[in-house]
């Protein structure tokens, strides 16, 4: 068949024009926000960056902790195909940036006025050497409990501010035939639970010195025996299914009434919200005993990676730019149960809970009590986290006595 000039010269331009539209930007997130309202929240991301013209590659790893979405990012940046984005937090940021495989993006937080909208603490985590190489998304506060008040009226118990009504509490809840705490038996559940208990023991103070700074002395004191001695007060509350349990059906059974009360993170309030549940009404958000004038944060961030094209890499500045709008910074956090990183945005649309931990937030800053949570990755460095974690994993599945405990507790500080 002949092809004339005007064919030859329509097929070129088509032949471009799908080019173009193959080489649309486009950006690759990997993250572990898979559950009800978090899920919720990635989708609003996404919407977000579609309306800029910019396409989402979702790379979801399911695992509340994070531990398998750490180990799909190892091997991607293994193999030389590090995604645009991922979930990282934390010390983990540093250990990424000595390996030299992240993204200046200075850039955007001078567009974005970074410096003056965002909490010192913050800014100083989401740099590497001076460089912004990661954009913050929230601020969690770990150190909740949440409640069901049905459950209480149920059992005739009321809601408890410290260990002792803590305690009467469970008791009138498993009399009442009901599980008095919801959990799921996984070590970074485990380590939840545990960093709230050290702080409702022996306040903030103590838990910078043992669990921030792992000074031996505090770590082998009368007080952390004494932390080891409510957690295994504690284990005897949870029913023996909880195994392996996802945190978010540990949170179900809070929400349908089969469970009283369940330490956990402020992202449980978005299963509440997705639930079509109240807060103050349908559910109580509790600072967990004895830490009413603390507060563990837990900052989600995205850690930008080094990409290759010019094209990848504006898109990379426009996600970083995106997740801290007030606009996305208000939809992610009413869908995800924290509250926004940045200033300036809105509390109109927030509950009861929200404003309470914003209220919270800067009260403690104020007053030394605002500390960096260890189960969530804020604290210390990943070796040192993985070998405590691994001891209180060890406490809340076998008969380690408390003194025990403490032992492997201060040994496993030392891990380098």
């Amino acid at each position: 068949m002949k092809l004339n000039t005007f064919t030859l010269s329509a097929m070129a331009s088509a032949l471009l024009a799908c080019a173009a539209a193959q080489a649309a930007p486009q950006v690759e997130v990997l993250h572990y926000w898979t559950s009800g309202g978090e899920a919720k929240s990635a989708a609003e991301l996404k919407k977000m960056m579609e309306a800029k013209g910019v396409a989402w590659k979702d790379f979801a790893v399911a695992g509340g902790g994070g531990e398998n979405a750490a180990t799909a990012l190892k091997a991607r940046v293994m193999a030389g195909n590090a995604p645009t984005a991922a979930q990282i937090k934390g010390p983990a940021i540093q250990e990424w940036g000595q390996e030299g495989v992240l993204a200046n993006i200075d850039a955007a937080a001078a567009e974005g006025k970074w410096e003056s909208s965002l909490p010192p603490v913050v800014n100083s985590v989401m740099k590497y050497k001076g460089h912004y190489v990661a954009v913050p998304v929230n601020v969690h506060r770990v150190n909740w409990l949440w409640v069901n008040p049905e459950v209480l009226k149920k059992a005739g118990a009321k809601p408890p501010t410290n260990f002792a009504e803590f305690f009467e509490a469970a008791d009138k809840i498993k009399k009442a035939g009901l599980t008095a705490i919801a959990h799921g038996g996984q070590p970074w559940q485990d380590a939840t639970v545990f960093e709230s208990v050290v702080l409702g023991t022996g306040g903030a103070d103590f838990y910078k010195k043992a669990i921030v700074q792992l000074d031996q002395t505090s770590l082998t004191s009368p007080t952390m025996l004494k932390a080891f001695e409510n957690l295994a007060r504690i284990k005897t509350y949870i029913d023996k299914d909880a195994a392996g349990r996802d945190w978010n059906l540990a949170t179900a059974m809070v929400i349908n009434g089969k469970a009283g009360m369940q330490f956990m993170g402020d992202w449980a309030k978005g299963e509440f919200t997705s639930a079509g549940k109240v807060a103050g009404k349908d559910f109580l958000c509790l600072a967990a005993p004895g830490t009413e004038k603390a507060f563990t944060f837990n900052v989600d961030s995205l850690t930008m990676f080094k990409m290759k094209s010019a094209e990848e890499q504006k898109a990379q500045l426009t996600l970083a730019n995106a997740v801290l709008s007030p606009e996305f910074q208000e939809v992610f956090n009413l869908n995800k149960g924290s509250i926004p990183v940045r200033a300036g945005v809105s509390r109109a649309k927030f509950d009861a809970c929200a404003t309470k931990s914003m209220d919270d937030m800067a009260a403690t800053s104020k007053g030394g009590g605002l500390v960096p949570s260890f189960a969530h990755g804020m604290a210390i460095d990943t070796a040192k986290a993985g070998a405590i974690q691994d001891v209180v994993a060890k406490f809340m599945n076998s008969n380690m006595t408390p003194q025990a405990a403490v032992q492997a507790l201060a040994k496993a500080a030392k891990t380098m």
